[in-house]
Protein backbone atom coordinates (compact mmCIF):
# COMPACT_ATOMS: atom_id res chain seq x y z
CA UNK A 1 0.00 0.00 0.00
CA UNK A 2 0.70 3.63 -0.65
CA UNK A 3 2.95 4.69 2.69
CA UNK A 4 2.06 8.05 3.03
CA UNK A 5 -1.24 10.07 1.46
CA UNK A 6 -2.31 13.96 1.42
CA UNK A 7 -5.73 15.04 0.55
CA UNK A 8 -7.05 18.10 0.37
CA UNK A 9 -8.00 21.31 -2.37
CA UNK A 10 -4.57 23.23 -2.43
CA UNK A 11 -2.34 20.40 -1.42
CA UNK A 12 -0.47 20.27 -3.92
CA UNK A 13 1.68 23.53 -2.46
CA UNK A 14 3.07 21.08 0.32
CA UNK A 15 4.67 19.27 -2.29
CA UNK A 16 7.93 21.60 -1.56
CA UNK A 17 7.92 20.70 2.51
CA UNK A 18 7.04 17.21 2.06
CA UNK A 19 9.89 16.07 -0.14
CA UNK A 20 12.61 18.42 0.97
CA UNK A 21 13.67 15.88 4.11
CA UNK A 22 14.05 13.06 1.75
CA UNK A 23 16.78 15.06 -0.17
CA UNK A 24 19.93 13.19 -0.18
CA UNK A 25 22.35 15.74 -0.90
CA UNK A 26 22.50 19.04 -3.27
CA UNK A 27 24.33 16.84 -5.65
CA UNK A 28 21.04 14.34 -6.47
CA UNK A 29 18.45 15.91 -8.04
CA UNK A 30 14.81 15.56 -7.60
CA UNK A 31 13.25 14.29 -11.32
CA UNK A 32 10.04 15.74 -12.07
CA UNK A 33 8.25 14.34 -14.62
CA UNK A 34 5.46 16.48 -15.81
CA UNK A 35 2.43 15.98 -18.22
CA UNK A 36 3.21 18.40 -21.41
CA UNK A 37 -0.19 19.84 -21.18
CA UNK A 38 1.42 21.78 -18.14
CA UNK A 39 4.70 23.03 -20.29
CA UNK A 40 2.98 26.50 -21.11
CA UNK A 41 1.10 26.76 -17.80
CA UNK A 42 3.72 29.29 -15.89
CA UNK A 43 1.27 29.45 -12.74
CA UNK A 44 1.28 25.92 -12.89
CA UNK A 45 4.65 25.18 -13.16
CA UNK A 46 6.24 27.71 -11.04
CA UNK A 47 4.89 26.12 -8.20
CA UNK A 48 6.83 22.74 -8.71
CA UNK A 49 9.41 22.98 -5.73
CA UNK A 50 13.09 23.28 -8.06
CA UNK A 51 16.77 23.51 -6.31
CA UNK A 52 19.74 23.26 -7.08
CA UNK A 53 20.37 20.56 -10.27
CA UNK A 54 16.50 19.18 -10.05
CA UNK A 55 14.81 18.49 -13.50
CA UNK A 56 11.61 18.85 -14.98
CA UNK A 57 10.72 16.51 -17.91
CA UNK A 58 8.15 17.06 -19.96
CA UNK A 59 6.09 14.05 -20.93
CA UNK A 60 3.69 13.56 -23.59
CA UNK A 61 0.64 11.65 -22.89
CA UNK A 62 -0.46 11.23 -26.20
CA UNK A 63 0.29 7.37 -26.11
CA UNK A 64 -0.08 4.83 -23.89
CA UNK A 65 3.42 4.31 -22.15
CA UNK A 66 5.80 2.09 -23.65
CA UNK A 67 8.85 0.26 -22.30
CA UNK A 68 11.54 1.82 -24.75
CA UNK A 69 10.35 5.04 -23.31
CA UNK A 70 11.06 3.84 -19.46
CA UNK A 71 14.10 3.12 -20.49
CA UNK A 72 15.05 5.97 -22.76
CA UNK A 73 14.15 8.01 -19.73
CA UNK A 74 15.85 5.90 -17.22
CA UNK A 75 19.42 6.54 -20.14
CA UNK A 76 18.79 10.09 -19.72
CA UNK A 77 18.29 10.72 -15.97
CA UNK A 78 21.75 8.02 -15.50
CA UNK A 79 23.92 10.39 -18.11
CA UNK A 80 22.78 13.59 -16.17
CA UNK A 81 23.89 12.96 -12.63
CA UNK A 82 27.14 10.81 -11.08
CA UNK A 83 24.54 10.03 -9.01
CA UNK A 84 20.99 8.54 -8.50
CA UNK A 85 18.23 11.22 -7.82
CA UNK A 86 16.61 11.71 -4.65
CA UNK A 87 13.59 11.07 -6.61
CA UNK A 88 11.40 10.44 -8.95
CA UNK A 89 7.54 12.93 -8.82
CA UNK A 90 5.20 12.44 -11.00
CA UNK A 91 2.77 14.69 -12.12
CA UNK A 92 -0.22 13.75 -14.80
CA UNK A 93 -2.82 11.43 -15.65
CA UNK A 94 -2.39 7.37 -15.30
CA UNK A 95 0.50 7.66 -18.05
CA UNK A 96 2.98 9.61 -16.07
CA UNK A 97 2.10 8.30 -12.97
CA UNK A 98 3.18 4.30 -14.52
CA UNK A 99 6.10 6.18 -15.99
CA UNK A 100 6.99 7.61 -12.89
CA UNK A 101 6.63 4.08 -10.96
CA UNK A 102 8.72 2.41 -13.39
CA UNK A 103 11.77 4.87 -13.71
CA UNK A 104 11.84 4.45 -10.02
CA UNK A 105 12.20 0.64 -10.15
CA UNK A 106 14.44 0.94 -13.29
CA UNK A 107 16.92 3.11 -11.58
CA UNK A 108 17.70 0.38 -9.07
CA UNK A 109 16.98 -3.26 -10.86
CA UNK A 110 19.31 -3.71 -14.44
CA UNK A 111 18.21 -4.70 -17.88
CA UNK A 112 15.21 -3.68 -19.95
CA UNK A 113 11.85 -2.47 -18.12
CA UNK A 114 10.35 -5.15 -20.94
CA UNK A 115 12.16 -8.06 -18.55
CA UNK A 116 9.97 -7.04 -15.58
CA UNK A 117 6.58 -7.24 -16.76
CA UNK A 118 4.76 -9.60 -15.17
CA UNK A 119 3.85 -10.52 -11.53
CA UNK A 120 6.61 -10.28 -8.44
CA UNK A 121 10.02 -9.97 -10.65
CA UNK A 122 11.15 -6.67 -9.66
CA UNK A 123 14.23 -7.68 -6.93
CA UNK A 124 15.27 -4.44 -5.66
CA UNK A 125 13.51 -1.06 -4.15
CA UNK A 126 13.03 1.56 -6.55
CA UNK A 127 14.33 4.98 -5.47
CA UNK A 128 11.91 7.15 -3.43
CA UNK A 129 8.59 8.17 -5.99
CA UNK A 130 5.73 10.32 -5.38
CA UNK A 131 2.54 10.64 -7.26
CA UNK A 132 0.31 13.40 -8.32
CA UNK A 133 -1.92 12.99 -10.50
CA UNK A 134 -4.20 15.53 -12.61
CA UNK A 135 -6.92 13.62 -13.78
CA UNK A 136 -9.20 10.97 -11.89
CA UNK A 137 -10.03 7.61 -12.76
CA UNK A 138 -7.16 5.63 -13.60
CA UNK A 139 -6.19 4.53 -10.08
CA UNK A 140 -2.30 4.20 -11.16
CA UNK A 141 -1.47 6.57 -7.78
CA UNK A 142 -2.61 3.42 -5.55
CA UNK A 143 -1.98 0.72 -7.74
CA UNK A 144 1.15 -2.04 -7.43
CA UNK A 145 1.15 -2.45 -11.16
CA UNK A 146 2.88 0.18 -13.52
CA UNK A 147 1.48 -0.83 -17.43
CA UNK A 148 3.70 -0.73 -20.04
CA UNK A 149 3.49 -1.76 -23.55
CA UNK A 150 6.92 -3.64 -24.94
CA UNK A 151 7.47 -5.17 -28.02
CA UNK A 152 5.54 -8.90 -27.80
CA UNK A 153 2.77 -7.57 -24.95
CA UNK A 154 1.19 -5.18 -22.84
CA UNK A 155 1.34 -5.65 -19.18
CA UNK A 156 2.48 -4.46 -15.86
CA UNK A 157 5.39 -4.28 -13.86
CA UNK A 158 3.26 -5.88 -10.83
CA UNK A 159 5.32 -5.74 -7.83
CA UNK A 160 5.28 -5.07 -4.25
CA UNK A 161 8.01 -2.39 -4.97
CA UNK A 162 5.37 -0.22 -7.09
CA UNK A 163 3.45 1.28 -5.56
CA UNK A 164 4.22 5.34 -4.52
CA UNK A 165 6.00 6.04 -1.18
CA UNK A 166 3.88 9.17 -0.95
CA UNK A 167 0.61 10.68 -3.12
CA UNK A 168 -0.68 13.95 -3.04
CA UNK A 169 -4.08 14.14 -3.73
CA UNK A 170 -5.48 17.81 -4.86
CA UNK A 171 -8.96 17.82 -7.04
CA UNK A 172 -8.14 21.42 -7.88
CA UNK A 173 -5.38 19.76 -10.49
CA UNK A 174 -8.35 18.50 -12.32
CA UNK A 175 -10.68 21.00 -12.73
CA UNK A 176 -9.21 21.60 -16.70
CA UNK A 177 -9.71 18.07 -17.71
CA UNK A 178 -11.72 18.46 -21.14
CA UNK A 179 -15.27 16.76 -20.78
CA UNK A 180 -14.39 13.23 -23.24
CA UNK A 181 -11.09 12.66 -20.98
CA UNK A 182 -12.74 13.09 -17.85
CA UNK A 183 -15.25 10.43 -18.96
CA UNK A 184 -13.21 8.00 -20.39
CA UNK A 185 -11.21 8.18 -17.14
CA UNK A 186 -13.81 8.25 -14.88
CA UNK A 187 -15.68 5.13 -16.78
CA UNK A 188 -11.83 3.37 -16.11
CA UNK A 189 -12.39 3.46 -12.23
CA UNK A 190 -16.24 2.44 -12.58
CA UNK A 191 -15.19 -0.52 -14.68
CA UNK A 192 -12.42 -1.20 -12.27
CA UNK A 193 -15.28 -1.20 -9.89
CA UNK A 194 -17.60 -3.66 -11.96
CA UNK A 195 -14.99 -6.14 -12.74
CA UNK A 196 -13.50 -6.67 -8.93
CA UNK A 197 -17.39 -6.72 -7.38
CA UNK A 198 -18.49 -9.35 -10.16
CA UNK A 199 -15.07 -11.33 -9.93
CA UNK A 200 -14.19 -14.43 -8.09
CA UNK A 201 -10.90 -12.88 -6.17
CA UNK A 202 -13.29 -10.62 -4.57
CA UNK A 203 -12.70 -10.39 -0.77
CA UNK A 204 -14.44 -8.58 2.29
CA UNK A 205 -10.93 -5.91 2.29
CA UNK A 206 -12.12 -5.49 -2.03
CA UNK A 207 -15.03 -5.52 -1.50
CA UNK A 208 -15.56 -2.82 0.85
CA UNK A 209 -13.50 -0.13 -1.51
CA UNK A 210 -14.92 -1.25 -4.62
CA UNK A 211 -18.75 -0.56 -3.49
CA UNK A 212 -17.69 2.66 -2.03
CA UNK A 213 -15.92 3.61 -5.41
CA UNK A 214 -19.21 2.63 -7.12
CA UNK A 215 -21.20 4.56 -5.13
CA UNK A 216 -18.95 7.89 -5.48
CA UNK A 217 -19.29 7.14 -9.46
CA UNK A 218 -22.84 7.04 -9.31
CA UNK A 219 -23.12 9.75 -7.62
CA UNK A 220 -20.32 11.85 -10.22
CA UNK A 221 -21.56 10.66 -13.13
CA UNK A 222 -25.88 10.28 -12.56
CA UNK A 223 -26.93 12.83 -9.78
CA UNK A 224 -24.04 16.00 -11.21
CA UNK A 225 -22.87 17.18 -8.05
CA UNK A 226 -21.36 21.10 -8.27
CA UNK A 227 -18.19 20.64 -9.94
CA UNK A 228 -15.86 20.99 -6.57
CA UNK A 229 -17.79 17.98 -5.11
CA UNK A 230 -17.74 16.05 -8.51
CA UNK A 231 -13.76 16.65 -8.55
CA UNK A 232 -13.02 15.64 -5.27
CA UNK A 233 -15.55 12.56 -5.28
CA UNK A 234 -13.94 11.40 -8.61
CA UNK A 235 -10.76 11.78 -6.89
CA UNK A 236 -11.63 9.34 -4.08
CA UNK A 237 -13.31 6.75 -6.47
CA UNK A 238 -9.83 6.72 -8.27
CA UNK A 239 -8.11 6.20 -5.16
CA UNK A 240 -10.97 3.06 -3.56
CA UNK A 241 -11.35 1.55 -6.87
CA UNK A 242 -7.09 1.47 -7.25
CA UNK A 243 -7.14 -0.50 -4.27
CA UNK A 244 -10.03 -2.72 -4.84
CA UNK A 245 -8.30 -4.55 -7.76
CA UNK A 246 -4.99 -4.28 -6.23
CA UNK A 247 -6.53 -6.71 -3.83
CA UNK A 248 -8.39 -8.57 -6.36
CA UNK A 249 -8.27 -8.28 -10.09
CA UNK A 250 -9.46 -6.78 -13.25
CA UNK A 251 -11.58 -8.68 -15.63
CA UNK A 252 -13.05 -8.98 -19.54
CA UNK A 253 -12.84 -5.28 -20.30
CA UNK A 254 -9.75 -4.95 -19.52
CA UNK A 255 -7.97 -7.91 -21.08
CA UNK A 256 -9.75 -7.17 -24.16
CA UNK A 257 -8.35 -3.64 -24.42
CA UNK A 258 -4.99 -4.28 -23.45
CA UNK A 259 -5.51 -5.78 -26.90
CA UNK A 260 -6.90 -2.42 -28.76
CA UNK A 261 -3.71 -0.76 -27.38
CA UNK A 262 -1.21 -3.02 -28.46
CA UNK A 263 -2.16 -3.51 -32.19
CA UNK A 264 -4.15 0.22 -32.30
CA UNK A 265 -2.52 2.10 -29.39
CA UNK A 266 -6.23 3.00 -28.30
CA UNK A 267 -5.58 5.04 -24.92
CA UNK A 268 -6.66 2.92 -21.83
CA UNK A 269 -9.48 4.81 -21.00
CA UNK A 270 -11.29 5.01 -24.14
CA UNK A 271 -10.43 1.37 -24.57
CA UNK A 272 -11.85 0.04 -21.85
CA UNK A 273 -14.92 2.24 -22.88
CA UNK A 274 -15.36 1.03 -26.50
CA UNK A 275 -14.95 -2.84 -25.17
CA UNK A 276 -17.23 -2.57 -22.29
CA UNK A 277 -19.80 -1.32 -24.58
CA UNK A 278 -20.67 -4.94 -25.94
CA UNK A 279 -19.93 -7.01 -22.80
CA UNK A 280 -23.41 -7.38 -21.95
CA UNK A 281 -23.22 -11.18 -21.78
CA UNK A 282 -20.51 -10.43 -19.12
CA UNK A 283 -21.45 -7.76 -17.25
CA UNK A 284 -25.22 -6.96 -17.93
CA UNK A 285 -26.27 -4.71 -14.86
CA UNK A 286 -23.10 -2.88 -15.14
CA UNK A 287 -23.31 -2.18 -19.08
CA UNK A 288 -27.03 -1.23 -18.46
CA UNK A 289 -25.51 1.17 -15.99
CA UNK A 290 -22.79 2.56 -18.15
CA UNK A 291 -25.09 2.83 -21.13
CA UNK A 292 -27.14 5.30 -19.32
CA UNK A 293 -24.15 7.25 -18.25
CA UNK A 294 -22.67 7.36 -21.91
CA UNK A 295 -26.71 9.32 -22.51
CA UNK A 296 -26.43 11.36 -19.42
CA UNK A 297 -23.37 13.10 -20.98
CA UNK A 298 -23.96 12.71 -24.34
CA UNK A 299 -20.76 10.85 -25.05
CA UNK A 300 -20.25 9.31 -28.41
CA UNK A 301 -17.56 6.24 -28.54
CA UNK A 302 -15.61 6.00 -32.02
CA UNK A 303 -17.01 2.88 -34.01
CA UNK A 304 -15.59 0.38 -37.05
CA UNK A 305 -11.82 0.45 -35.33
CA UNK A 306 -11.40 -3.00 -36.03
CA UNK A 307 -13.91 -3.18 -39.65
CA UNK A 308 -10.78 -3.01 -41.64
CA UNK A 309 -8.25 -5.35 -40.00
CA UNK A 310 -6.44 -8.74 -41.22
CA UNK A 311 -6.89 -12.08 -40.01
CA UNK A 312 -3.31 -11.72 -38.66
CA UNK A 313 -3.67 -8.62 -36.76
CA UNK A 314 -6.96 -9.84 -34.88
CA UNK A 315 -4.59 -12.63 -34.21
CA UNK A 316 -2.44 -10.11 -32.80
CA UNK A 317 -4.77 -8.62 -30.35
CA UNK A 318 -6.59 -12.40 -29.33
CA UNK A 319 -3.08 -13.44 -28.00
CA UNK A 320 -2.63 -10.30 -26.07
CA UNK A 321 -6.02 -10.49 -24.91
CA UNK A 322 -5.79 -14.35 -23.54
CA UNK A 323 -2.12 -14.08 -22.43
CA UNK A 324 -3.43 -12.40 -19.32
CA UNK A 325 -4.59 -15.28 -17.42
CA UNK A 326 -5.16 -13.98 -14.27
CA UNK A 327 -7.89 -11.26 -15.28
CA UNK A 328 -9.83 -14.43 -17.64
CA UNK A 329 -9.55 -16.44 -14.20
CA UNK A 330 -10.97 -13.46 -12.31
CA UNK A 331 -13.70 -12.89 -14.44
CA UNK A 332 -14.68 -16.38 -15.67
CA UNK A 333 -13.05 -19.46 -13.27
CA UNK A 334 -10.10 -21.50 -13.39
CA UNK A 335 -11.94 -23.26 -16.54
CA UNK A 336 -11.97 -20.07 -18.49
CA UNK A 337 -10.05 -21.40 -21.33
CA UNK A 338 -13.06 -24.24 -21.87
CA UNK A 339 -15.50 -21.02 -22.48
CA UNK A 340 -13.41 -18.55 -23.88
CA UNK A 341 -12.66 -19.46 -27.29
CA UNK A 342 -10.62 -17.49 -30.21
CA UNK A 343 -13.66 -17.33 -32.31
CA UNK A 344 -15.54 -15.68 -29.28
CA UNK A 345 -13.42 -12.67 -28.68
CA UNK A 346 -12.89 -12.17 -32.53
CA UNK A 347 -16.51 -12.01 -32.80
CA UNK A 348 -16.60 -9.19 -29.98
CA UNK A 349 -13.40 -7.03 -31.61
CA UNK A 350 -15.16 -7.21 -34.74
CA UNK A 351 -17.92 -5.42 -33.21
CA UNK A 352 -15.72 -2.36 -31.96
Amino acid sequence: MVAKVVFGRGSFNQLGEIITPMRKNERAPFIFLVDDVFESQITFTSKIPLLYSDQILFISANEEPKTSQVDSLVEKIILSSSILPSGIIGIGGGTVMDLAKAVSLMLTNSGSSEDYQGWDLIKNKGIYHVGIPTISGTGSEVSRTTVLTGPTKKLGINSDFTPFDQVILDPELTENVPKDQWFYTGMDCYIHCIESLNGNFINSFSKTYGETALKLCEEVFLSSPSPNISQDKLMMASWHGGMSIAYSQVGVAHALSYGLSFLLGVKHGIGNCIVFDHLEAFYPDGVKLFKKMKRKHNITLPKGLCANLTNQQFDIMIDVALSLEPLWENAIGKDWKSQITRSSLKDLYSKM
